[in-house]
């Protein structure tokens, strides 16, 4: 039997049972979940190992790669730029970005662009990965690229590309970078242990993955697909690990403890509120997670409904029975997601990766457990 550490109140037994159910059937090697509840953290659970070697125990300063589930931190720094009048969802990139209009991409909204319509899915013409630690070349790309279809006609997923894009509209817009701005303003005055461009002061917590053994099924090959996920470019490579943890991509490499993102989470299903302040306006996050499109995705083998840079709940449903819940999944399995329904939010995160898409069997559980428990 898994020992569990942290905090989980009886009426939650279901949900640790579950956790310890995912180990003891082998699919877990370290993992951490927490529920905040009307902004108070009320389920808060750990165990396992960080590294493979099972020797370094999988504890509370356990900082974790999330890989797309940071997508939902860019989202909100997004929509904070919003809640500030500084930037509109239904404005052009090219209003703030205007090297982005090339190509025919002059009318491409914000709105279009987060939610995965701009066909910028990723590359596809050869080049070094390494390119992908060069944010300015990257950027330069980005905008020079002709959209793989037409721009709001579709969604097809953009997994990293996503990152740059969000983050150099923040970037000509606030001044930052987002990883910056997420250290500055909520990880420091809030005490959230978040990372999005990590130092080398906190290495040595990371948790190191056990990646799985094959990839995912996407269900389709087309060229969307092929540029975002299949070709030996579509991801940074070709650079240390080090150098990867160091770089700010807001579509993939964050580093996180679960509670702190739940935390974070949290404020968008409690009205905007952290830690008593006011960090994101009800009408913002009501916007934010308003669809913008839905059907067959061109990228991902699901039919999905997309916010303005979040996964909703209402079609696929992988974080509970909530239709107006929204959130973001990562590639092996870690979620974040917030219900302002029930004032419930919560994230998971684990170093044991699956080649599930979307709605990891193990996140689930637990929150199926969660909602039963309400």
């Amino acid at each position: 039997m898994v020992e569990i550490s942290g905090t989980a109140p009886a009426r939650f037994a279901a949900v640790k049972d579950a956790f310890a159910a995912n180990f003891d059937a082998g699919e877990e090697l370290g993992a951490r979940f927490t529920l905040v509840e009307a902004g108070e953290v009320v389920l808060d659970i750990w165990a396992g190992h960080a590294d493979r070697a099972r020797t370094r125990p999988f504890d509370a300063r356990t900082l974790t790669p999330i890989f797309s589930t940071t997508k939902a931190i860019a989202a909100l720094l997004i929509a904070r730029l919003v809640d500030q009048a500084k930037l509109a969802y239904d404005q052009t990139v090219a209003s703030v970005w205007p090297e982005f209009a090339q190509a025919g991409k002059g009318q491409i909204t914000v709105e279009q662009l987060l939610s995965h319509q701009a066909g910028l899915s990723g590359f596809p013409g050869e080049m070094d990965p390494a390119e992908w630690f060069d944010w300015d070349a990257i950027c330069a790309r980005l905008a020079a690229m002709a959209p793989l279809w037409p721009p709001g006609t579709a969604s097809g997923y953009h997994p990293i590309t996503f990152g740059y894009l969000a983050g150099e509209i923040f970037r000509r817009v606030e001044g930052r970078t987002m990883g910056t701005a997420l250290r500055e303003d909520l990880a420091g005055p809030f005490g959230l242990d978040l990372w999005i461009g990590l130092p080398d002061s906190e290495f040595g917590r990371v948790a190191e993955l056990q990646r799985p053994t094959a990839l995912p099924d996407f269900g389709h090959h087309n060229d969307a697909t092929r540029a975002a996920f299949l070709t030996p470019w579509s991801q940074p490579g070709g650079r240390s690990q080090a150098e990867w943890r160091r770089m700010e991509i807001p579509s993939a490499n964050g580093h996180v403890t679960a509670d702190s993102l739940a935390r974070l989470m949290g404020a968008r299903a409690n009205d905007g509120w952290l830690d008593g302040e006011d960090i994101l306006s009800p009408a913002v996050i009501s916007e934010a997670a308003r669809e913008r499109i839905r059907g067959q995705d061109l990228v991902l083998p699901f039919v999905m409904s997309w916010g303005a840079g979040f996964m909703r709940n209402e079609v696929v449903h992988p974080w509970g029975p909530g239709d107006q819940t929204f959130g973001h999944s990562g590639w092996g399995g870690s979620c974040a997601f917030a219900d302002p329904q029930t004032r419930l939010a919560g994230a998971y995160v684990m170093n044991k990766q699956s080649t599930q898409l979307l709605g990891d069997d193990r996140p689930r559980r637990l929150i199926e457990a969660a909602y039963r428990a309400l």
